[in-house]
């Protein structure tokens, strides 16, 4: 049994004792964060070490973006992978020693508010990145976990409202449909839909600018876990832990974790 999970932490020097409050009471074997939103070298890695995740790859940049999977399991950096050629620390990958698995941690990025790449530039790099993910992809030839916040909620169950959302990033009919080709270029399994099946509600992020989520709800499902197909089928379970939106200081999204019997 393997448990991996992923988290869009919001900074994780900022939300250090929630990640200890989650690897101590939910205790997976591999966590992968997002915007961790520090430098290599300020990443808290003897505190996550003390924790037992003493196995850690870490790509980071100065107060944006970066990503890191730390595990109780030894593995070994594979990718670092750069889709928009501009240095931001967005995607590393790392393979878990003798489980025949690799893990793709990808933070890709949101694609500002007009979803229009003519008149708003991180809108076409954010197709842009898929698109280079996407030929990637199609190269891909070992068991391969791919998690993370793709900025993107594909069905219509994935948000709280479809039509309202239509025009809105993140759930555009161009993002879906290039979100689309990079599964296709792979076969990549949607893990969280092969267990919270569609049209069952399942949200993973809920804006800071509502003053309560919960009473609101007005979620997405921005957060994902995809394997391969041959990985897929030895996924057993899938969850997500909401209540950690409501947790001190919280990240606006909560963490997913898969369980594989590998």
């Amino acid at each position: 049994m393997v448990s991996v999970a992923t988290w869009n932490i919001n900074s994780v020097r900022l939300r250090l004792p929630l990640v200890e409050k989650y690897l101590r009471e939910e205790a997976p074997d591999i966590l992968c964060l997002q915007e961790i939103k520090c430098q290599e070298h300020q990443f808290p890695a003897e505190a996550l070490a003390a924790l037992g995740y003493e196995h850690q790859a870490v790509h980071g940049q100065k107060g944006y973006h970066g990503v890191a999977t730390v595990s109780r399991l030894p593995l070994r950096e594979v990718s670092r992978h750069d889709w928009q050629d501009n240095g931001e620390a967005r995607h590393v990958g790392a393979e878990i020693i003798g489980k025949d698995m690799i893990v793709e941690n990808v933070y890709v990025p949101a694609g500002g508010d007009v979803p229009d790449r003519e008149v708003n530039a991180k809108f076409g790099q954010k197709l842009d990145f898929l698109e280079r993910m996407t030929r990637w992809a199609g190269s891909i030839d070992r068991p391969t976990l791919i998690v993370g916040d793709f900025n993107i909620a594909p069905l219509e169950s994935d948000v709280w409202s479809h039509k309202q959302l239509l025009k809105v990033v993140s759930h555009t009919p161009l993002e879906v449909d290039t979100l689309q080709e990079f599964k296709d270029a792979h076969g990549w399994t949607d893990i969280g839909r092969e267990h919270i099946r569609d049209p069952e509600r399942y949200f993973s992020w809920w804006s800071y600018r509502s003053p309560d989520w919960r009473k609101n709800d007005r979620g997405r499902r921005l957060d994902h876990m995809w394997a391969s197909p041959d990985l897929a089928r030895q996924a057993i379970s899938h969850r997500i832990l909401e209540e950690a939106r409501s947790w001190e200081k919280p990240s606006d999204h909560i963490p997913l974790v898969t369980e594989f019997a590998l």
